[in-house]
């Protein structure tokens, strides 16, 4: 379910993204409109994503994915071109996204876990901090 809520997340990225080139500067109300919503939309998405999924993963995906995809949309709807340049990126992106999947935390050793909590004291580790 968290990653379904990370791919309505994307899309309505990618949507908001669309639609702030067709707002031409927030001077056209529809797209405008259309913009601010979807990047809602994606936020709160993104959100309840992270209940599950580790925001180092969700990120790297949602941003990594939300800039391949976006590249492609603005070539096939928006007519920009693209150099060899932007290809080598576009491909060290989904690498470094398929990396984080395949080794990221929660697919190594148990401190990967440990690690993951973060700033996160108990009470009684609170108090000798102190």
């Amino acid at each position: 379910m968290a990653y379904l809520l990370l791919a309505l997340s994307i899309s309505s990225e990618l949507l908001g993204t669309s639609m702030l080139k067709a707002s031409q500067g927030f001077t056209r109300l529809y797209p405008s409109i259309v913009t601010v919503v979807a990047f809602v939309c994606s936020f709160y998405f993104l959100s309840i994503s992270l209940k599950t999924i580790p925001l180092n993963t969700a990120y790297a995906i949602w941003s990594g994915l939300g800039t391949v995809v976006t590249v492609i949309i603005s070539v096939v709807i928006w007519k920009e071109k693209i150099n060899t340049a932007s290809v080598v990126g576009i491909a060290f992106i989904v690498i470094g996204v398929v990396v984080l999947n395949l080794l990221g935390p929660g697919h190594g050793s148990s401190d990967d876990a440990a690690s993951s909590k973060g700033p996160i004291h108990t009470v009684q580790e609170q108090s000798s901090l102190h």
